[in-house]
């Protein structure tokens, strides 16, 4: 439980974001950057860095965007050891919009990207690792990568990317300890020189579990969000994993304190967290969008026939 190696990522305002189109107002992003500082989290991704040529600022809030000015403004003043993160999308980010590190109070950049975008994510990487900050690669729908292609992406990233940490990303939820084990083992068996990453989504209430089977098999970097928000099902909730990391330098008292001050009202206005349509989506290995599409109607709840569209009805 306790190994120096280990980074905790916090990546509420980031993943929380795509529940409410990155909307959160700079007090609440200032509060969860206290509560974050004071708990010894090791990052903090405060949203993506997507183009305003791509994206309209009429439709989604300035999370979706990170402009330096805006992470300044939410920061300021708050002593902290805490690094800074931000996430681009390959084919979503303007780099001429990336000042060099020595210009931006972003520490860390992360590029998500699918196996079929390596060399794009690879280009993008080695882009932001020239302007000076830290990289990862984070892999998404991990679940629906070939194994073959896979393989090919992690012998590119070893050889030919500048990231020092490489992500497995379980974005609908599907991973079981099993293939979470398997993929962690297979990554540590291709990436000599890098460092091994989890993000695991919360559908079927397996994103703690999930993030320890990673953690036991030697990944060291673990993403998580306070009180588990995040799109759809939500993510390993960082309260959890820092109750169950027990290294000293993490203080779990700031995150309950905010938890109660400023999660409990947010539930009451945004939906996250297991419920049973995306429990459904997560057992199909599919993006949980049709349940959150679902919640939307009036029959938000009929279960049952949520599961039938992926397998059709019971035979009588």
């Amino acid at each position: 439980m306790f190994r120096e190696k280990i980074k905790v990522l916090d990546c509420t305002i980031r993943d929380g974001g795509l529940v409410n189109n990155h909307d959160f107002d700079e007090r609440f992003v200032r509060e969860v950057y206290k509560a974050i500082s004071a708990s010894g989290v090791d990052y903090m991704e405060m949203g993506y860095k997507n183009s305003k040529k791509l994206f309209s600022e009429k439709e989604f809030g300035k999370w979706k965007f990170c402009d330096d000015e805006d992470i300044k403004k939410a920061t300021d003043g708050i002593e902290s050891k805490t690094k800074i993160s931000v996430m681009v999308d390959v084919g979503r980010v303007d780099i001429d919009d990336v000042k060099p590190k020595s210009q931006s109070p972003v520490d860390m950049i992360r590029v998500a990207t699918y196996v079929k975008d390596i060399d794009k994510a690879i280009f993008l990487v080695n882009h932001f690792a020239e302007k000076g900050y830290e990289t990862t690669v984070n892999i998404m729908a991990i679940t629906k990568a070939l194994d073959n292609e896979l393989t090919e992406a992690l012998h590119q990233l070893e050889n030919e990317c500048k990231a020092k940490v490489i992500y497995i990303v379980d974005s609908f939820g599907f991973l079981y300890q099993e293939t979470t084990e398997l993929l962690v083992k297979k990554y540590k068996s291709i990436l000599k020189t890098k460092e091994v990453g989890m993000h695991a989504h919360n559908n079927q209430q397996l994103g703690f579990s999930n993030t320890i089977e990673a953690i036991i098999h030697n990944a060291n970097y673990l993403d998580a969000t306070i009180y588990g928000l995040g799109r759809a099902a939500g993510n390993c909730p960082l309260e959890l994993l820092i109750g169950f990391l027990k290294n000293p330098k993490f203080d779990i008292r700031p995150i309950l304190d905010v938890i109660s001050k400023e999660f409990i009202p947010l539930r009451n206005k945004i939906e996250w967290g297991y419920i049973i349509p995306h429990a459904i989506t997560g057992m199909f290995n599919e993006h949980p969008r049709t349940a959150m599409a679902m919640r939307k109607t009036d029959k938000k709840d009929d279960y049952r026939a949520f599961y039938d569209t992926f397998t059709g009805p019971a035979l009588d």
